[in-house]
């Protein structure tokens, strides 16, 4: 009960202002709150100009700072709205002074992104130099877009990104190796064609077909797959045309929507998925590929049904391959089975280009939070990906819709938001990824820390575990504290992020594999250490190993765990958590 209070006093006094006035204007609440409206909004405009005078700048932290009540009674409606409005300026004023202000017994942690960035890497990073500065910008995974380029090039880029993390204690990066999965294209063009609006177009499973009125499509089952009055979609919408009539080889359309058509574009229609195999015979030579270079994850194209997943998995343990499978839901026939779908993997993404293709697009965004939801349930991993950032890729600075579309991810509670084009080809890679950080690492300063943690369901129910990542979140949480926890197979940090303690996750591992898995997981900050037989050593060496490196600072609280399916000091039936200074 005492640390409880004193918790409170120093949360309190970080709220205020350091000593010499700075910032003084309107701070506190002034015991003349009562003189009416009028003079509260004279001090607040006196108060305004001076901070413009100041050129003072917001700055970001991990917890939301506690709102400072006035300690007087409103007398009218009018001064009850000059209260409210004072203190939420004092609110706003106190999450200023929280970067720089460590009052109070427990200092704060230090300020770290806890939603992860995942980079498509292509054209525009596929080098030593660019690779480096992503990781340096704030990439967290790097993923390989297996719809384009060669084994060679994926290669090449696989072991730049073990070359970093190798040379990397400090930071490591995840590889994610996303299947192409069973597209259909359009074939070769001898050139672009403009199509308008009302012109008749055709597309047939012949071979080789490219005119002005006529292309192939790759895939043979195309003209059972369609019906009359369907709406064919070209690159998710870009272009649409709707379904005529057909033969036994081709389909005739009218052109809805016009544009500029270029060979191998994608094709959807409305409301329905293609009936071919969701892993094809390329993707399993692409998985065999990540099975032999040992990625940390398969993103999985068009996955319909678990049966899917249960076959890679299958696989995966035949080859003893220790590779996490993501999920990536992009079409129709995968919604009625999401459930089963995410049950069976490891994580998921949601893929909001070709979902927003196959349904109405309206559906898109209540479709990501129920994913997202049902994911965080499952204590599953989860990514929301495409169109992220879309304007960067040819402009320097992104729309102000796409910054909402990345704080709202952040706020329903994504694992991590993803750029692809913008990294893969865009001109500006580093800047998306520094919008990604910044807006991120913003959105999260005013998400409500100090809650009890959800209740995550009954999926971990039959682990003792589940009740110590409960109780250490709730004790970050209280004390403001980072966690500290080992772990030989990543389970016991995988569980405390998805219970989203306001603390980073400092996860200590011997095991490279995991420590590279572990980067995709929302507020988890990896590291490679090898484990002494004596606990006592270790905990010891951990935690000067975050003092050297800044993680921590000196003289601060954080709260080490020792739970998890694989007891490493403990015996199978002894848990614990421990608060220590650093």
């Amino acid at each position: 009960m005492a640390a409880q209070v004193v918790a409170a006093s120093g949360a309190a006094a970080a709220a205020r202002p350091p000593c010499g006035g700075s910032g003084a204007d309107g701070l506190r609440p002034s015991p003349r709150l009562q003189l009416g409206a009028c003079a509260s909004r004279e001090r607040w405009g006196r108060a305004a100009a001076a901070r413009a005078r100041r050129g003072l700048q917001a700055v970001s932290v991990i917890s939301r700072a506690p709102r400072t009540e006035a300690e007087v009674l409103p007398v009218s409606p009018d001064d009850d709205a000059a209260v409210k409005e004072e203190a939420d300026f004092q609110h706003l004023k106190a999450i200023q002074q929280l970067a720089t202000t460590a009052n109070g017994v427990w200092s704060k942690p230090n300020v770290r992104r806890k939603t992860k960035i995942v980079c498509t890497i292509g054209p525009s990073t596929n080098t030593r130099e660019m690779i480096w500065k992503l990781a340096e910008t704030g990439m967290n995974v790097a993923r390989l877009n297996m719809s384009h380029g060669d084994h060679a090039s994926h290669q090449k880029v696989i072991d730049l990104v073990k070359e970093y993390n190798a040379s990397h204690a400090d930071n490591v990066i995840a590889i994610m190796l996303d299947t192409k999965g069973p597209e259909v294209r359009s074939g070769d063009l001898p050139q672009p064609i403009f199509l308008e609006s009302g012109q008749e177009f055709t597309f047939t499973i012949k071979r080789g077909v490219g005119t002005d009125t006529c292309v192939s499509v790759n895939y043979d089952d195309f003209v059972n797959d369609v019906e009359v009055g369907d709406m064919l979609l070209v690159d998710g919408g870009m272009m649409s045309f709707l379904v005529k009539s057909k033969t036994e080889d081709s389909v005739k359309c009218e052109v809805i929507d016009g544009g500029e058509l270029k060979s191998r574009r994608h094709l959807n229609v409305r409301g329905k998925s293609a009936t071919l195999p969701s892993i094809t015979d390329k993707d399993w030579d692409d998985i065999k590929f990540g099975v032999d270079n040992q990625v940390d994850y398969y993103a999985v194209s068009f996955v319909k049904d678990a049966q899917v997943v249960h076959e890679l998995k299958d696989y995966l343990r035949s080859c003893n391959a220790d590779i996490h499978v993501i999920v990536k839901i992009e079409s129709a026939d995968s919604i009625p089975n999401l459930h089963s779908i995410i049950t069976a993997s490891d994580g998921a993404m949601v893929a909001r280009g070709d979902l927003g293709a196959e349904l109405p697009i309206e559906e898109v965004p209540l479709l990501q939070e129920e994913i997202i939801r049902m994911c965080r349930s499952m204590g599953k991993a989860v990514i929301v990906a495409t169109n992220m950032l879309e304007s960067m890729i040819v402009h320097p600075t992104p729309t102000r819709a796409e910054v909402s579309d990345i704080a709202i991810a952040v706020r329903e509670g994504a694992d991590a938001v993803m750029l692809s084009g913008e990294t893969a080809h865009g001109k500006f890679p580093l800047k998306a990824v520094k919008v990604m950080h910044t807006v991120a690492l913003r959105t999260e300063a005013t998400l409500p820390g100090g809650e009890t943690p959800a209740d995550l369901g009954q999926v971990f129910k039959n682990h003792m575990s589940e009740m110590f990542a409960y109780h250490a979140t709730m004790m970050s949480n209280t004390l403001g504290t980072s966690i500290v926890v080992f772990t030989r197979t990543g389970f016991m940090a995988i569980l405390l992020s998805h219970y989203r303690p306001s603390g980073t996750i400092f996860a200590f591992t011997d095991e490279e594999r995991v420590r590279q898995r572990l980067a995709l997981y929302q507020g988890v900050c990896p590291v490679l250490m090898d484990f002494s037989d004596d606990a006592e050593k270790t905990f010891g060496d951990a935690l000067s190993y975050l003092l050297k490196h800044g993680m921590v600072k000196d003289g601060e609280e954080v709260a080490l765990v020792q739970s998890g399916k694989q007891p490493i000091w403990r015996s199978q039936s002894t848990h614990n958590i421990q608060v220590r200074k650093v």
